[in-house]
């Protein structure tokens, strides 16, 4: 199980700062003890940021064609240009080549995964502007990892720290639709959803679970809106004669100023900015994106593509960093939590607590 995994690493938009902190992170030649790399990407531009940035790598660069030509040790590219046009990066600057190509990395890299070619992605950041179109018609890398299982499955974004996990019950929704959106069946869906992601992907076996209000002060008993009386409180108190240790709905201001999430494994918010604006207040450098409720490994850096600093050198790759080495612990936990509750043994009885075993007394100690 120790032994390394190949994780396929798409480049983004190449016009931003994923080859700075892809070759950052893998300059460590200390990460190729622990995976495999394979870049989804395009030579020149990952020789133009090697030079022009001064990154030195230890490893050799190979190129592949394919995952199952991954060679341990080495640095892995598979060129997504397949047409050879021009590419010519333009820091900090939208281009619908710089878009395609980076459409091109992921579609290339989920066939991969999909066929398990590949353990897990890693995404480096895109430019939704210069993304969304006719041949990639998604918001963003949830809702395009999730489209091969729309049928069976549906996607949650969690946000993970040091101490510090957040998911969201709605994601890319417009804040006058928000409210539409939270249903009591989706709140209970929701926890049911992140009680199992915790426990496969972090090994948490009883969750303990905050879930937040949608209005100021949640609500104040529907003063301030009928949401939390009417749908989040009954969600959580169904939620919690079902076994789920679900707590609230609390005031997201009270809670996070107070440090209060502290005393939890998770938090589930409403809506984007409300559990996104305190994570990265607390964790931007470090925080790491994963798309959960899928039988398949995504996760990504929780920044975006910083035109602004592109080129610069200055781009910090602890976050991307962060995304890999969680891709592989939730790799390893799924396997472990796969091998611990596959085909359980009927316990006998010394193994049994006394309290739900009823003994008939009428028998001797002999035939007990």
């Amino acid at each position: 199980m120790n032994e390394p995994i190949k994780i396929g690493i798409t480049h983004g938009d190449f016009n931003g700062i994923g080859y700075e902190v892809i070759l950052k992170t893998l300059a460590d030649e200390r990460c190729l003890e622990l995976f495999t790399p394979i870049v989804y990407g395009t030579l020149p531009a990952w020789n133009y940021y090697k030079k022009g940035l001064g990154i030195q790598l230890t490893a050799r660069t190979r190129l592949i064609q394919s995952a199952s030509e991954a060679v341990e040790g080495e640095i892995n590219l598979i060129e997504v240009n397949e047409g050879g046009r021009e590419a010519l990066v333009q820091h900090g600057r939208p281009s619908a080549t710089a878009g395609q190509l980076a459409a091109k990395a992921l579609m290339m890299a989920r066939e991969e995964l999909l066929k398990e070619e590949i353990a897990a992605v890693v995404t480096a950041p895109i430019c939704k502007e210069v993304m969304t179109s006719e041949a990639f018609p998604f918001v963003g890398h949830t809702g395009f990892f999730a489209e091969p299982f729309k049928e069976s499955h549906q996607p949650m974004m969690l946000f993970v720290a040091e101490e510090i996990r957040v998911a969201l019950l709605t994601i890319h929704e417009p804040l006058s639709k928000v409210a539409t959106f939270i249903t009591k069946e989706g709140i209970k869906s929701g926890l049911k959803q992140l009680e199992r992601t915790l426990q496969q992907d972090f090994g948490i076996e009883k969750p303990r679970i905050a879930v937040m209000g949608l209005n100021p002060h949640a609500g104040e008993n529907g003063l301030l809106g009928k949401e939390e009386v009417e749908v989040i409180t009954p969600a959580v108190e169904e939620a919690w004669q079902e076994g789920i240790q679900a707590f609230g709905p609390f005031a997201a201001d009270g809670f996070w100023g107070s440090g209060h999430y502290r005393k939890f494994d998770a938090v589930l918010s409403m809506y984007h900015d409300q559990g996104l604006l305190p994570f990265k207040l607390l964790a931007m450098d470090e925080g790491v994106n994963i798309t959960t409720g899928l039988p398949i490994i995504r996760t990504s850096p929780d920044h975006g593509t910083a035109f602004d600093i592109c080129g610069k050198g200055v781009a910090n790759e602890a976050s991307f960093r962060n995304a890999i080495y969680r891709a592989i612990d939730i790799y390893r936990n799924r396997a472990r939590y796969q091998e611990a509750t596959a085909n359980p043994l009927q316990k006998k009885y010394v193994e049994r607590g006394k309290d739900n075993v009823r003994l008939d007394l009428s028998k001797s100690d002999d035939e007990l």
